[in-house]
């Protein structure tokens, strides 16, 4: 049964970091409509004055954050003693686990700079699992190319036999980036009671079989359940982010950066940021 459209939400203009204009598609307001996922920022500019205040140093604990760069490049570094660039086409997948402590620098090429940060949720059982770093580069990522000028690149989950490089997850996330040609269209399995959503980057299609409403740049569709999506283009190239996971179905106290089950959990975290035994574990 292809997955009808439960809502679509406009992304809403947002500052973070230290003055980072952006797009948020989804965040705290919407929690837990989307569980296991909490936030998706789109931070594509070109203008310089939006990003360069960039995020300074600041703490993570609870949750993974995905950043996945279009243009423009990420410098970064953290508590674990990881550092260098995120450039174009490449993926951090970062699990903040127990606590890690960051920073990510945007810089512009020709002005222009620009990607997407997802939040992950994890469960109480890894609330606390030890922080990892995995950085993917472009050539890593594969690309499939299936029915009639349909592009996808495979960063986490399958398609066509095809798995994405970021496998061994603790939540069970397929994150695709599709490109497809006008009047195209495309067909996706997705697991049953997984939730799912698309975030349209580019151009404008059509979500759901038999619906006339034609769906634009910057809007986030999330689907109802089903085993699959359809989706078609329309007269113009159609590309969008299609991701989904398995829910957790767990209470969320959220701060800030970090994301626990309880109000307690909270205050044991900001509380050991402030006197220095936030990190558990050392480079």
């Amino acid at each position: 049964m292809n997955r009808k459209i439960e809502y679509i939400l406009t992304s809403k203009p947002t500052i973070e970091g230290a003055g980072v204009h952006l797009k948020r598609a989804f965040g705290y307001n919407e929690v837990p409509l989307l569980d296991p996922f909490l936030l998706l920022d789109d931070f594509r500019s070109d203008n310089p004055e939006d990003y360069i205040a960039g995020f300074p140093w600041h703490p993570h604990r609870g949750i993974e954050t995905v950043t996945y760069m279009l243009e423009g490049k990420v410098e970064h570094g953290d508590s674990m003693g990881n550092k260098g660039i995120i450039g174009a086409g490449d993926v951090q997948w970062m699990t903040a686990g127990s606590g890690i402590i960051h920073q990510e620098m945007p810089k512009g090429i020709n002005g222009r700079m620009g990607g997407f940060q997802l939040w992950v949720n994890l469960p109480s059982t890894h609330k606390m699992m030890g922080p990892r770093y995995r950085g993917i580069i472009n050539e890593q990522i594969p690309e499939v190319l299936t029915g009639k000028n349909i592009k996808i690149r495979v960063i986490s989950g399958e398609v066509d036999g095809i798995k994405g490089p970021v496998e061994d997850l603790v939540v069970d996330t397929e994150y695709l980036d599709v490109s497809m040609a006008p009047d195209t269209e495309f067909e996706h399995s997705i697991k049953k009671d997984y939730k799912a959503f698309a975030y349209v980057i580019g151009g404008s299609g059509y979500f759901e079989s038999g619906k006339s409403r034609s769906i634009g740049e910057e809007n986030l569709v999330i689907f109802k359940d089903g085993d699959s999506v359809k989706i078609k283009a329309d007269d113009k190239d159609l590309r969008f982010l299609l991701i989904s996971g398995k829910p957790l179905g767990e209470p969320v106290a959220w701060h800030g950066p970090i994301v626990m089950n309880t109000r307690e959990e909270l205050e044991i975290a900001f509380d050991e940021y402030r006197n220095g035994t936030f990190i558990k574990k050392k480079p």
